[in-house]
């Protein structure tokens, strides 16, 4: 067995690694060939040690893994599998299967190009593949590509924030833009709720879109105080701090690690992602070129209680070097502070959080923000809380940001 398989560790890319064995990557000069597990090795690894010898491999150069005799491939089933791909035609290699573990080894599998597993009826692209897209047939997993196309890191977590997985856009071009956004899972993959995103259709070129995929505890981690929302008198939310210093001490340094850090680094969320994404920026300020809230819950605080907002936190903080963009749908009609919490939330007609947007904007033009210089307000008529209409105009903060 081989031993420690250390996550988040690569060798021949400049990272340190305690286990010499898994040191090798897609880059690897040919003189340290000899020190790339066998595939004996690595199937001794995935029976006895499972789905975290998957976790820890992927973590390193990825899957497939690289050996001393080729790509090796490995896939959690039962019943007769084969790998089917780019490099055979899809004609399909027989895997070994035993023990709820189906493996291959392919000799020469080009750089580029797509596989998946197949018994034959099924087609499913490798679960645990560091490099994907997706195609007109769903997932497809990639051995690696020089052209646009999604990689993923597994169980990224912290002290405090439980494990979740990371999605990245890697455009083509060199990166000159680095943008984090929030709801990881809904971003990029066509089969996401409401259709997600498309946010590799939207993204301009050199722009590197890393995906964060939010967990069952979203309400807490998106928001900065807790509030009440409902009738319960229950606690809501609060957590913001905590998921703030996991983005930026956990989440940009990995992404910094393996793919550099371009000048212009941005937020962006939609919702409680909105909102979050501006704490991210007030909590770190100076540190991101922009932040971007689509329809953002900048009531939170004072829906049933009486804590902060994001617009309290924003008055009188003065002009900040953060560019800000903010948009909502809804009808645009009058916006009320009937309650006189400081919110201008009471009229229920407006929808899509458009009255604390637009208080929102008007907040940061009093502190000293330039319209179309270092702030921006859209409002979309008649647009929905949702990933279409989230989807369908994403490119304005997108564009605005890549001009920055």
């Amino acid at each position: 067995m081989i031993r420690g398989l250390v996550p988040l560790l690569l060798g021949c890319d400049g990272y340190t690694v305690d286990t010499p064995e898994l040191a090798c990557t897609w880059d690897c000069p040919d003189d340290t060939a000899d020190t790339r597990p066998t595939a004996e090795e690595l199937v001794a690894a995935l029976h006895a040690e499972g789905e975290a010898a998957f976790l820890r491999i992927s973590a390193d150069s990825g899957w497939p893994a690289e050996t001393k005799e080729g790509l090796f491939f490995a896939y959690a089933a039962t019943g007769a599998w084969s790998v089917a791909g780019d490099f055979d035609a899809w004609a399909g290699e027989p895997m070994t299967c035993g023990d709820g573990l189906c493996w291959a080894l392919v000799h020469d599998a080009r750089r580029n190009g797509g596989y998946k597993f197949t018994d034959g009826a099924a087609w499913v692209a490798d679960p645990w593949s560091r490099r994907f897209t997706y195609d007109e047939n769903g997932e497809l997993s990639l051995f690696a590509s020089d052209e646009t196309h999604l990689e993923r890191w597994f169980s990224v977590g912290d002290g405090a924030m439980a494990p979740r997985t990371v999605r990245v856009l890697v455009p083509a071009e060199p990166v000159t833009h680095a943008l984090y956004a929030e709801d990881g899972q809904n971003l990029f993959d066509p089969d996401a709720i409401w259709g997600g995103w498309h946010l590799q259709d939207s993204a301009p070129p050199g722009m590197l879109i890393v995906g964060i995929d939010n967990t069952a505890a979203r309400f807490d981690e998106y928001t900065h105080v807790p509030d009440h929302i409902d009738d319960t008198g229950d606690w809501y939310g609060g957590q913001g701090d905590a998921y703030a210093a996991f983005v930026e001490d956990t989440v940009r340094p990995l992404i910094q690690a393996h793919y550099g850090e371009p000048d212009r680094v941005g937020l962006l969320g939609s919702s409680l992602g909105g909102l979050i994404s501006l704490h991210i920026a007030d909590r770190y300020p100076g540190e991101f070129t922009f932040a971007a809230s689509m329809s953002g819950t900048l009531g939170w605080g004072s829906i049933g209680a009486d804590n902060d907002t994001m617009i309290q936190r924003y008055t009188g903080a003065g002009h900040r070097d953060t560019a800000i963009y903010l948009d909502s749908g809804g009808y645009g009609t009058t916006c009320a502070d009937a309650d006189g919490d400081g919110t201008h939330d009471d009229d229920v007609d407006s929808a899509d959080n458009y009255c604390e947007t637009a208080q929102m904007r008007d907040t940061l033009a009093a502190e000293g923000y330039a319209f179309d210089e270092d702030l921006w307000h859209w409002w979309e008529p008649n647009a929905t809380h949702d990933e279409v209409a989230w989807a369908a105009r994403v490119g304005r903060p997108l564009g605005i940001f890549a001009g920055l």
